[in-house]
């Protein structure tokens, strides 16, 4: 891999920051990590500077914000040497501070063992997301260029970070929507967790790459001369599915062949219009298979992914599958959140912890979780199994999405929604017929909870039929209220 130099940071953030001034901090902040990490060396024997740098480099591809971008120089200075909060503060600014003491504080704590060190770092780093969710973003940064780089560490090491990447930073880049960053994590772990497995699939689909080429670029050739002749402007991009998406295909016995998303072509158009035009002119070209369409764009994802997915039946009998967007969708559903650097340059870090805290229903479900327990180890059990757990998504009769933790009931549903709702709730509708309390509910399930204020509240029993540690408490909370 590629030694990142100071020099390409610099083209980087040139190519979007525009003012001498930020350029110049960004500098400073570089020379000051330079001279405080001077004889420190990574275990490849690179000098140390090289792995903030990398890690700034990383976010300046996402055109991250100055104090970001410092702030990731500077992400290991108060670890690691004499630099204090009070001195970044002073010789660069409070945000820039606080970012960096969010992004290493819990590093100078003590611990009586490694589990209580692993679940309280572990809870700092989703609990930060409430403070500045950048203190995450670099935090996902600093795991990517360290997971580029764990050949050098111990095999054991190396599993140890592999599992722990898989467990915490993969969902946490997929809640954000970070797609890409979540895609190679999934694909590093896969490589030092099963390096055959690895090799096999990575062998694979380059075969299938060379195999198809030929196919993709007749396709886009069709396709590009439709849209142009319907006057609609747009880029394409090509991909293959990541080894690790084809492993956990296969993981559940898939053969490859099977898999409908093996190939994609992405169409990018400048309006929603367009995305629709577009799709109905492909559809003209290439026949699609009806199960193998969503539309995003009217039903966002709950980490606000938006496309729409068709696929079709390809030249020489290969499934290809479309995802069109427009320029936007592309960058969120590239980066997530932090693509705001790119789409609200003024104002980016203000609206992307608003779209956060007000559009993202992980972040609502972990400020829950967050306040119902002081135990680090027994927060993070709880977000591992609720959130970071495989989720399922189901629909209000209003056609909101809900989002629910896999194995939840109708009686997790309705606690969502509201306290009240759940507190007196009679009955369940799912999909047009009744169900039982103790249903488990299904990706795609519509659901109406039955209610009634007379109704004497939820049963003792329903606590083992939930699933959720909310609907487990409120309902604990409505029966020991009853008994006083």
């Amino acid at each position: 891999m590629r030694k990142i130099t100071y020099e390409d940071l610099m083209n980087n953030v040139r190519g979007y920051i525009k003012d001498e001034k930020s350029l110049e901090i960004i500098s400073k902040a570089f020379v000051c990590a330079r001279n405080l990490h001077e004889g420190q060396k990574r275990q490849s024997g690179e000098a140390y500077i090289v792995h903030p740098l990398s890690v700034a480099f990383i976010l300046s591809e996402m055109k991250a914000d100055t104090d970001t971008i410092c702030a990731a120089l500077l992400h290991d200075t108060i670890e690691d040497t004499k630099m204090t909060k009070e001195k970044i503060e002073q010789d660069f600014n409070p945000i820039i501070a606080t970012l960096v003491d969010g992004v290493t504080k819990i590093s100078k704590m003590n611990f009586s063992s490694k589990e209580e060190q692993v679940a309280t770092n572990t809870r700092r780093i989703i609990t930060s997301l409430d403070e500045d969710v950048r203190i995450v973003i670099i935090k996902l940064a600093d795991r990517l260029h360290n997971m580029r780089t764990l050949e050098y560490k111990s095999e054991f090491k190396q599993k140890e970070n592999a599992v722990e990447t898989m467990e915490i930073f993969v969902p946490l880049a997929y809640y954000l929507g970070a797609y890409q960053i979540k895609s190679e994590l999934e694909d590093l772990s896969l490589y030092y967790l099963k390096p055959d497995v690895y090799k096999d699939i990575e062998n694979t689909l380059e075969e299938i790459k060379c195999d198809a080429e030929g196919v993709i670029k007749k396709m886009l050739e069709d396709i590009g001369n439709i849209l142009v002749d319907n006057n609609i402007p747009f880029e394409h991009k090509e991909r293959v599915k990541s080894i690790y998406g084809l492993y956990k295909q296969m993981s559940k016995g898939k053969k490859i062949m099977d898999v409908h998303d093996l190939l994609a072509i992405k169409i990018i158009v400048d309006d929603i219009k367009n995305c629709y035009l577009a799709l109905g002119l492909i559809h003209s070209e290439y026949p699609p298979i009806n199960s193998r369409f969503k539309d995003y764009i009217a039903s966002p994802k709950t980490n606000m992914y938006h496309s729409l997915h068709t696929t079709v039946f390809g030249l020489d009998d290969y499934l290809v599958q479309m995802q069109i967007r427009t320029h936007a969708m592309d960058k969120i559903d590239t980066y997530g959140l932090p693509a705001y650097w790119d789409l609200h340059r003024d104002d980016a870090d203000a609206t992307m912890q608003k779209d956060l805290k007000e559009n993202f229903q992980f972040f609502k479900s972990i400020a829950e979780l967050n306040a119902m327990t002081t135990d680090n180890s027994e927060f993070v059990n709880m977000v591992k199994k609720e959130l970071f757990n495989q989720s399922i998504y189901v629909y209000t009769t209003r056609g909101d999405i809900i989002e629910l933790p896999n194995g939840s009931t109708p009686i997790d549903f309705a606690y969502k929604i509201h306290t009240d709702v759940g507190n007196t709730m009679i009955g369940a509708i799912v999909n047009e017929e009744p169900v039982t309390l103790d249903y488990k509910l299904q990706n795609k399930d519509r659901v109406k909870i039955i209610t009634d204020p007379r109704s004497f509240g939820p049963r003792p029993d329903w606590q083992e039929k939930a699933k959720t540690a909310r609907a487990k408490r409120l309902i604990r909370e409505f029966n020991r209220k009853v008994k006083k």
